[in-house]
């Protein structure tokens, strides 16, 4: 069923949230994570306190399989006329509707996926949509949407819980890739909603294989589940796979555009079976909602060979310089760039330089000459690391990572893999990753959680592999060896430490950033995380030296950050104008899902998902948390 007229309408209905609610993943379409609700401030932030706790069940019921998990739900709050629940999914994918006031379940939705398999069990949100095509009294006119573990993208109505039994088959479709198993195919992130069309991305196995599942990008109709287009970044393209869309997504209704953050393609570290740029792989790439259309692509990879996928959601703003004001689109990057793009081209707002690349070492391989780099603004990390810049607490340590950098193949940033151990700064994790960045409005600062721990990686011939992983990254402080099938090579990847278990490079292992992408230029930044809880013995105070973090920030009108996504138990307040540190709360565990704010009767809340990651191997949970200043 295409639609012309009836499409046109629906991209030019009402879709934004209300000024303080959240009723999408990144508190707007455009993933600005940003409210304007402005109740809790820099002066009384110190007051923030717990108003309710709410825990799925999760730990007691599923325990063998919590290890598995990493809790990375942001909850929306539906408006008025769709039961103004607080709503949000758990790893397993079940959702659950909250009242806002209180924390108390009003129901719960479980599609009982298929938990077989290795795949690490997430769920990043749900999409709210109004679906005007019914009228206020039937049925599912409110609805929500989820992606599963198991690859069906179910309809539910907001307001009771129950299948929407007109879309698809009783209320699901099933996506492409499930008869290949989760861990194959499957989904974290969200879909994304507009002008009657749900569009769904997906997640495919990590390094694997050289040819992994391909990763097309699907659209439905909101109303019906009929399959509207498909979209595969790799078209014409063989001998790889991937390139797929784990991130999330950003609408832009009034354009009528969808923004696809694409990953590398397959195989991950090893581009012989894959020559040319790899186009549409390492992409922001803008989609006509209604018929999946190309209307623009910027690749900020070329021939990827690290696997730098795009790993945040587009963040859509409005640029404002010199009395013009540009629809602009600014994209964090794994490598620690921020591209900034007029998002109705793809045309870049800053100039692009060209950034020679070394030659790879390994037969039939052939790097990109170069890759794009900004002119502005700087580098979210420095990517060089020398064996004199080794850091250490004892004179010992210190001079094995000094040993341990010599040794390396170290060229910077885009030096390819060989058979030599090699430096990887920044890693797969980034940088950047999937939490992404907090825009101030539409003021042109973005405020960005980075990882800055050095990694190092070799290729090793197939004949030589032994006791090969079946992880997608490496747990904290271990190394991992992942078979590349169809290649001559496996890879091998771990954390660049000392023997004292420390990363080799000087703190902060993790920091928060501020930038002015108008005049294109770091405001501040500060470590991101205290390595007090890290410690083989309980340290009684905080070491802010910065943790590895995963999860994301949100900006308020009240002139704060708030975020978790550190290996230390805790979720911090900073100011957004200084940096400064004004609020810490220690979690029963560590909250590595981006948090979100809302108001609700006259009173402002802060909620945080705090379950945990599989990939730090600490504890694991189910905890949902609100926080809110006390009644008057």
């Amino acid at each position: 069923m295409r639609r012309t007229g009836l499409a046109t309408a629906l991209v030019c209905a009402a879709f934004a949230a209300q000024a303080d609610e959240w009723r999408h993943y990144g508190g707007d379409p455009g993933g600005q994570h940003f409210s304007t609700a402005d109740q809790i401030t820099r002066e009384n932030v110190a007051d923030l306190d717990v108003a309710w706790m709410f825990r799925s069940g999760d730990q007691q019921r599923r325990a063998a399989l919590m290890p598995q998990t990493s809790a990375q739900s942001t909850p929306l709050l539906l408006p008025a006329a769709a039961g103004e629940s607080l709503v949000y999914c758990t790893q397993f994918n079940e959702i659950i509707a909250l009242d806002p006031g209180t924390g108390e379940p009003r129901w719960r939705f479980d599609p009982d996926i298929d938990t077989s398999g290795e795949r690490p069990f997430r769920c990043r949100g749900v999409a709210y949509y109004e679906e005007p095509r019914l009228t206020e009294q039937q049925t599912c006119r409110h609805r929500l949407f989820t992606n599963t573990h198991d690859r069906r993208l179910i309809a539910v109505d907001a307001l009771t819980g129950k299948r929407c039994t007109d879309f698809g088959n009783n209320g699901e479709v099933t996506q492409f890739g499930r008869e290949r198993g989760a861990d194959q195919v499957s989904n974290s992130s969200a879909p994304v909603v507009a002008a009657g069309v749900v569009v769904s991305g997906s997640t495919v196995i990590d390094f694997h294989y050289a040819e992994s599942p391909r990763g097309q990008v699907q659209a439905f109709d909101s109303l019906t589940g009929e399959r509207l287009w498909g979209f595969d970044p790799l078209e014409g393209h063989s001998g790889s796979g991937s390139a797929n869309v784990w991130a999330p997504m950003s609408i832009d209704a009034s354009l009528g555009l969808v923004y696809l953050p694409t990953s590398a393609p397959s195989p991950d570290y090893y581009g012989g079976n894959r020559p040319g740029d790899n186009r549409y792989a390492n992409s922001i790439v803008a989609l006509d909602i209604t018929t999946g259309e190309v209307r623009w692509h910027f690749q900020h990879v070329r021939h990827d060979l690290w696997d730098y996928d795009t790993p945040a959601q587009p963040i859509l703003f409005e640029w404002q310089k010199h009395g013009e004001q540009i629809p602009a689109l600014a994209q964090p990057t794994k490598q620690g760039f921020v591209f900034v793009l007029d998002r109705r081209t793809g045309k870049s707002l800053w100039e692009i330089t060209e950034q020679p690349v070394p030659p790879s070492q390994i037969p039939g391989e052939h790097t990109a000459p170069t890759q794009p780099k900004p002119i502005a603004p700087p580098p979210l990390l420095d990517p060089f690391l020398m064996p004199e810049q080794a850091w250490g607490l004892t004179p010992w340590d210190k001079a094995d990572c000094a040993r341990q950098l010599s040794a390396l193949d170290n060229l910077g940033l885009f030096t390819p893999l060989s058979e030599k151990l090699t430096l990887m700064l920044p890693g797969s994790l980034g940088g950047a990753n999937w939490g992404g960045g907090a825009i101030l409005q539409d003021s042109g600062i973005l405020l960005v959680n980075v990882n800055t721990t050095p990694f190092s990686g070799r290729l090793v011939p197939r004949a030589e592999a032994r006791g090969e992983s079946t992880s997608d990254h490496p747990a904290a402080g271990a190394r991992m060896r992942v078979p590349m099938r169809g290649t001559p090579y496996d890879v091998e990847v771990g954390a660049l430490v000392s023997p004292l278990g420390i990363p080799c490079s000087p703190p902060p292992w993790g920091k928060l950033v501020a930038v002015d992408l108008v005049a294109g230029k770091t405001l501040w930044e500060k470590p991101l995380g205290s390595v007090h809880d890290m410690a083989p013995f309980p340290v009684p105070f905080h070491l802010d030296w910065g943790t590895p973090n995963l999860g994301g920030g949100i900006a308020t009108a009240g002139g704060l950050f708030f975020i978790g996504a550190t290996m230390d138990r805790q979720f911090r307040a900073f100011d957004t104008t200084t940096g400064e540190v004004l609020w810490r709360h220690q979690l029963p565990v560590d909250a590595t899902a981006t948090p979100m704010t809302y108001t609700y009767r006259g009173r402002q809340y802060v909620v945080i998902n705090a379950g945990g990651h599989a990939m730090f191997s600490r504890p694991q949970s189910d905890y949902l948390i609100a926080f809110a200043l006390e009644r008057p």
